[in-house]
């Protein structure tokens, strides 16, 4: 299983402890709304404080495609909350930037904002 996964699953457990191993020192995060969090601890603190306040929090990962040079990954994946007795899910692509020893010094949280219509969806042609 890539780092990556592995990371996803720790974050989707709330394993801080095995999240921290997978983050560089001066790992930058930036979410989907320009928030930017640097530095492995700011971040975890971050996570530690929001996540367990999810009501309903669940994270479904779909794939993790890596770049030719290993040091790049994206991942697609679904988060799950309930809002107002409401449960909402969220589709999201994380990009990865990893170092020489594979530890994440970056990540960037792209979310979809609506829910496209598979009817209407164009296709792509050669």
């Amino acid at each position: 299983m890539h780092i990556v996964a592995r990371y996803l699953k720790a974050l989707s457990v709330f394993d801080w402890e095995t999240a921290r191993g997978f983050l560089a020192e001066d790992v930058r995060r930036v979410g989907p709304f320009g928030d930017s969090y640097t530095g492995r601890t700011a971040y975890l603190d971050f996570l530690q404080k929001l996540m367990p306040t999810l009501d309903g929090y669940r994270m479904d990962l779909g794939r993790v495609i890596v770049g030719d040079d290993g040091q790049t990954a994206v991942a697609e994946l679904s988060e799950t909350v309930e809002i107002d007795g409401r449960t909402v899910v969220t589709p999201e692509s994380l990009v990865f930037d990893l170092d020489q020893s594979g530890l994440i010094v970056g990540l960037r949280i792209y979310i979809q904002s609506e829910q496209p219509d598979p009817g209407k969806l164009g296709s792509v042609r050669d």
